[in-house]
């Protein structure tokens, strides 16, 4: 191996250990900063830089002061119940719709799927004041219906994943189980939801981080109840905000999200895989 090929390879090799430690640091160090800001006191944070350790690693009492003030309880338990309805509303609508997409020739059926890819790229903003008003006209204003039904609504994301996983089910599956008897709703239940419990987990996962972290909704159409994400927002005033008490919340709200992608990361990586081939 001549000189030049040996500086060439040394060079790649360099970018590419130099770019994963770069983005393992851009990745890190935020959450270091955050970790520290959430143990020190109040005196201590405004007197030392976001990189400076904390004098006392043991100091939890931020901790235990954002659980209570933030009545982060009570936000656990709204956003558990929103969760946990939507994404059940979520599987059964997008599943429903991929199977009808899939399984059914009906006139329309490439105009319907443009529609869906065009309202993905109508900014969502342009029309919270028409769905502001709808939700106001159904009388579903500060309750958790409301949130519900705007979680509810499936996006064209989960569609296809459901579609893509649906294509890699063989039709003859359907046809055998009519000749046996069986309608569509009994295929659609008894083999094709079965079938879909990738997809399905995949879809979960996403979708339940995304309402989970999401404020806008909450802040909007639930100003009365607390959430995660909004209980937040209770450290913040006019005149600043009590930041080693947000940032010590912030930990407390991430910790969940982190427990529940590290035992099920394998799904989220092999449903969007299979998905994407299939």
């Amino acid at each position: 191996m001549t000189l030049a090929q040996r500086t060439k390879r040394s060079l790649a090799t360099f970018a590419k250990y130099g770019s994963l430690v770069g983005a393992v640091i851009v990745v890190i160090l935020p959450i270091i900063v955050v970790v520290f800001a959430s143990l020190k006191t109040k005196e201590e944070y405004a007197n030392t830089g976001p990189l400076t350790p904390p004098e006392n690693w043991f100091n939890f009492a931020n901790y235990a002061d954002a659980f209570v003030l933030s009545d982060m309880a009570e936000g656990f338990i709204n956003t558990t119940a929103i969760l946990l309805i939507s994404l059940t509303g979520t599987i059964f609508i997008g599943t429903m719709a991929a199977y009808a997409v899939d399984r059914f020739n009906f006139r329309g059926k490439k105009i319907m799927m443009g529609l869906f890819l065009v309202a993905t790229l109508i900014p969502s903003v342009t029309s919270q004041v028409a769905t502001f008003q709808i939700i106001s006209g159904l009388g579903l204003y500060n309750t958790k219906a409301a949130l519900v039904l705007l979680f509810m609504g499936t996006d064209i994301i989960a569609i296809y994943i459901f579609i893509q996983f649906m294509q890699s089910i063989p039709v003859a599956l359907d046809e055998a189980a009519m000749i046996d008897g069986a309608n569509r709703w009994t295929i659609y239940w008894r083999i094709i939801l079965p079938l879909l419990k990738p997809a399905i987990a995949t879809v979960v996962i996403i979708k339940g981080i995304a309402i989970y972290n999401e404020f806008y909704l909450p802040f909007l159409y639930l100003p009365s109840e607390n959430l995660i994400s909004t209980s937040l927002f209770r450290f913040k005033g006019p005149y600043g905000g009590q930041w080693e008490l947000i940032t010590a919340a912030t930990v407390l709200v991430v910790v969940p999200t982190i427990i529940a992608f590290v035992f099920l990361q394998r799904w989220i990586y092999s449903g969007l895989t299979q998905g994407s081939v299939k």
